[in-house]
């Protein structure tokens, strides 16, 4: 049973949030990306909030700029820190410790997760990354893999300032190209049904501006016009390290994160556990959740 609620955090923000179990069990938050919201995490709340699965508390907040969430215009307010932060206050209150016993995060909730899991290594306990790169090997690969950065080339659309029109131009036809133009996994597109469509038309009708916003901030893409980005550094593995036991899930059909981005990675996350997944794509949550979910569960349970 999926229960919905706000919470105002002491930063100001406020998340809209999904969830499953009870308040006082250990907590499982999961992060999602763009296009999405919280709803794609559903099947994995009900998951592991099972007794047998964990009995977890399972929340999934809508990051914030998206659904329901505070939604600021001011493009300085998706810094990576701000959005750290976010996690952080909603942990502290839904812990009564303040712990996260475990984070699960894909694209750009990956981005936040990994900034969490270094920032705030005393309060979290394991990691779960799906398709989303870490920050030291995401800037190596777009200042000296051309393939990368062309396969980044759309973060720069995305900045646009009118990404939001042509975005949600024809019933949201671009938006739809961030599924159906990216290779298919097994079974191609048929998660995207007429339901899942509403749940993602309900979540965009409510404002794009922050998703691009997200783009927008952000140092770490190529170019414009092409080639490495002029303003980005080496990042150092000891100024990104991640100590939290840490399991990557990797579809290698990535059309827009490349292998390249999970070579070099155990630099940077020392108790690393790495799964490739052939015949996926970025969208693995809706094309594989039960993988997904035996995957964790695997984890977890260690």
């Amino acid at each position: 049973m999926i229960e919905t609620f706000k919470r105002e955090l002491p930063n100001g923000c406020r998340l809209s949030c999904r969830a499953s179990g009870p308040a006082n069990a250990p907590l499982m938050v999961f992060l999602h990306g763009f296009p999405e919201a919280a709803f794609i995490w559903d099947p994995l709340l009900e998951h592991f909030s099972r007794p047998e699965n964990g009995g977890f508390r399972c929340v999934a907040p809508n990051l914030r700029g998206f659904e329901k969430s505070s939604s600021p215009t001011e493009v300085a307010a998706y810094r990576a820190h701000l959005l750290a932060q976010d996690i952080l206050q909603l942990v502290q209150s839904e812990s009564r410790s303040g712990q996260l016993d475990v984070l699960v995060a894909h694209d750009w909730g990956g981005a936040v997760a990994w900034l969490f899991a270094n920032a705030h290594a005393d309060r979290l306990g394991k990691l779960v990354i799906i398709n989303s790169p870490h920050p030291g090997t995401f800037a190596r690969e777009l200042l000296h893999n051309p393939e990368q950065q062309a396969a980044s080339a759309y973060m720069n659309f995305l900045a646009r300032p009118d990404a939001e029109a042509l975005l949600s131009a024809d019933d949201y036809q671009r938006m739809w190209s961030f599924f159906t133009l990216m290779k298919a996994g097994p079974g191609g597109f048929g998660w995207l049904t007429d339901e899942v469509k509403a749940q993602y038309r309900e979540v965009w009708d409510r404002g794009l501006t922050g998703a691009c916003n997200y783009y927008r901030v952000t140092p770490m893409k190529p170019a414009q016009g092409g080639g490495p980005p002029s303003n980005l550094p080496e990042l150092p593995p000891e100024r990104f390290m991640v100590q939290a036991p840490t399991l990557v899930l990797w579809a290698l059909d990535d059309a827009a994160l490349l292998p390249g981005l999970i070579e070099g990675l155990d630099a940077f996350v020392p108790r690393l556990q790495l799964k490739k997944i052939p015949g996926a794509t970025h969208w693995i949550v809706h094309e594989q959740p039960e993988q997904v979910a035996r995957e964790i569960q695997a984890f977890v349970g260690q």
